[in-house]
């Protein structure tokens, strides 16, 4: 009986853990998703909704356990969500998101932020890189004016 006992605990634990792994899976899945936001909306030239999707990224990178993402690289990611949030001048957030993009390929290297492969994309007039969740170029640092400007630098699967 004794031996049960420490088999259902044990399989409780398993299954609480691999549950708050999913959680946190679903958080830093989720940051990309808000970042990917940021990155539409630079590209149709939308300082507004830029700035509306910064602040989601903002909350949703407040959820993020420190236990996965470093309390320091959240805090990175934050500040730049922060100034995209709070700039209303779209060359402004533009100039910020070259970081917050520099950060999110490196957090995207670390970790799967994404079920489909995820897209590291240049732009050679910007000299900036972003993430983007398909082949195409939607260039977020010109919009409409140089919208396909750019290539597809590598996949991180």
């Amino acid at each position: 009986m004794k031996k049960y006992i420490i088999t259902a605990v044990f399989a409780l634990f398993s299954i609480i853990s691999v549950s708050a792994q999913s959680k946190s899976d679903a958080q830093v899945s989720k940051l990309y998703q808000n970042y990917i936001a940021i990155k539409s909306a630079l590209a149709s030239d939308d300082a507004d909704k830029a700035s509306k999707a910064a602040s989601e990224f903002i909350k949703t990178a407040s959820t993020v356990d420190y236990k996965l993402v470093s309390e320091g690289n959240l805090n990175i990611l934050r500040k730049d969500a922060t100034l995209i949030s709070e700039a209303r001048n779209i060359a402004t957030q533009r100039e910020t998101f070259y970081n917050l993009s520099d950060n999110m390929i490196a957090l995207t290297k670390e970790f799967k932020l994404s079920a489909n492969p995820v897209f590291v994309q240049y732009c050679p007039m910007a000299d900036g890189s972003w993430l983007s969740d398909e082949k195409k170029i939607v260039n977020p640092y010109y919009g409409s004016s140089m919208l396909s400007c750019g290539t597809v630098k590598s996949e991180i699967k």
